[in-house]
């Protein structure tokens, strides 16, 4: 996960909750299994939190907190992305405004456009495509009834 780009410690965070039967550890758990200090538990979690991989909730009648992964952590990681690509976008398109189409840099710019609404367009179906594809694999449903 690394190589591809995600933080190392958050990478290491992220393997030991996938690695994990329930998928969920309290910092102290994390730190004592990964040998970390329970700083960079919390910066790691931090940023697993800020981009939707990991949740973050509070043992009945503790203090502790717990932290889980999503149900359907790629499923969700992925269809978060579309925001992400939707901002681009706006910001892209403005960049081809001021820069001029017929400009090389705003060339550019406008095939990056082009490029992000047709990975938009190719997710939204993909996405669809797995949800069809899960039913097919007796997988169990998730809590709260999503499938996706």
């Amino acid at each position: 996960m690394t190589e591809a780009g995600m933080q190392r410690m958050a990478s290491r965070v992220f393997a030991a909750l996938l690695a994990d039967d329930d998928g969920s550890l309290t910092s102290a758990e994390l730190a004592l299994a990964l040998q970390i200090s329970p700083a960079a538990v919390s910066g790691a979690v931090n940023y697993l939190t800020q981009v939707g991989m990991v949740g973050r909730e509070r043992e009945p009648g503790s203090r502790r907190d717990r932290y889980r992964l999503h149900d359907e952590v790629w499923y969700t990681t992925f269809a978060n992305r579309d925001r992400v690509l939707t901002r681009w976008e706006s910001a892209l398109r403005d960049g081809v405004r001021v820069l001029g189409e017929d400009t090389p840099a705003g060339s550019r710019l406008a095939e990056t456009v082009a490029f992000f609404e047709f990975l938009q367009a190719e997710l939204g179906g993909m996405m669809e495509r797995w949800r069809e594809h899960r039913k097919t694999l007796g997988l169990p449903p998730r809590e709260g009834g999503v499938t996706g």
